[in-house]
């Protein structure tokens, strides 16, 4: 089902929003706007309907929130140190966004944009942008597309692609925050698991400042489920952002087959697995999400919402020693990256 809102967008014309949905009666509502993830409700067992997404009141609230609630994100995902690389030698200069690093593709990402719609119908929606050369500073032209697709499994896949006409890095994911109670209570009672054996240390900047590190005997090591609480701001490296704000090199990246991540809500009644073929999962606790409207009432508070952002690590193109596969898509190349959440009631 198709929808155009009343409000406008900044383009001046409305929001156009997609509903889907699957035989179990699970619903996902995307909005043309930055591709986004508005809502996504699951049925559960007892009868009730859960909405395991944060979001805004309506369309139009979205453009006064700096979270980048449930966003498409380009060119480049995470951040990018001083806001520049070298590629092929040439020295590439971004626009930034964030002092003097460029976060999640510049001040005009892609959540900021409008994509068209090549398709949509009750179980899926085909998105398409395209990016010109020079955009944010980036070198070329893109065309990049998002599709969204629900199964009966309760799956909902989310497929990035994109293509370029001079070498670029190429970063996409989607920002989703779930709270899997489905209220505005603290994301910290929700237990986490996730297979990676190594994590990336950042400053207070979200800059990587040194070499991946092994989960090991830190409070990273989520390879056995553990409730976020447990070690939640126990040593420097989680106090210098405020929580949970670090990539996880995944330890069987490239398949959809084997979950990246469990999440267990704070009830034990919904289950959410992720699996993705990116290398990396971007573990955030929305340590910075007081001010931003909420969908029920209100303001959101930090720590109310999880990412779990599929992505290569952050600041990739200035690091191609790390053991991931090359961030630079060329001409002739096809960027894939598929990422499903799939929800189980319990």
């Amino acid at each position: 089902m198709l929808k155009e809102t009343p409000t406008l967008a900044p383009d001046g014309l409305p929001y156009r929003l997609s509903t889907l949905r699957n035989a179990n009666g699970m619903v996902v509502t995307v909005m043309d706007w930055g591709a986004t993830l508005l809502s996504c409700r699951v049925p559960m067992k007892d009868g009730t309907v859960r909405e395991t997404l944060l979001g805004c009141p309506s369309p139009e609230v979205y453009q006064q929130q700096t979270a980048f609630l449930g966003a498409s994100i380009g060119r480049y995902a995470n951040r990018i140190a001083r806001s520049e690389f070298t590629l092929d030698g040439t020295r590439v200069q971004l626009v930034p966004s964030q002092g003097e690093n460029q976060l999640h593709g510049g001040p005009d990402g892609f959540d900021k944009r409008r994509w068209r719609i090549v398709r949509q119908n009750e179980r899926e929606v085909l998105y398409t942008l395209d990016s010109p050369d020079g955009d944010q500073g980036y070198p070329g032209e893109l065309r990049a597309t998002a599709h969204y697709t629900l199964s009966d499994d309760n799956g909902l896949v989310i497929e990035y692609r994109a293509q370029v006409d001079k070498p670029c890095p190429v970063n996409l994911t989607n920002h989703a925050y779930f709270n899997l109670d489905g209220t505005q209570d603290d994301v910290r009672d929700h237990r986490l698991q996730l297979f990676a054996s190594r994590w990336l240390p950042v400053n207070a900047e979200g800059i990587p400042e040194s070499g991946l590190q092994p989960v090991e005997n830190t409070s990273f090591d989520f390879r056995t489920p553990k409730r976020i609480a447990q070690d939640f701001l126990s040593d420097e490296a989680q106090q210098k952002t405020h929580g949970y704000d670090h990539a996880f090199l995944l330890d069987a990246p490239g398949g959809l087959t084997t979950p990246a991540a469990e999440v267990w809500s704070a009830d034990d009644k919904l289950q959410m697995s992720v699996f993705t073929t990116a290398p990396a999962l971007q573990f955030y606790t929305g340590n910075f999400l007081e001010g931003t409207p909420a969908r029920e009432q209100g303001e959101y508070q930090a720590w109310q919402g999880l990412a779990l952002e599929s992505e290569f690590l952050p600041d990739s193109p200035n690091h191609p020693e790390w053991p991931q596969p090359d961030c630079i898509l060329r001409p002739g190349e096809d960027y894939r990256s598929v990422t499903e959440y799939r929800f189980t009631p319990r």
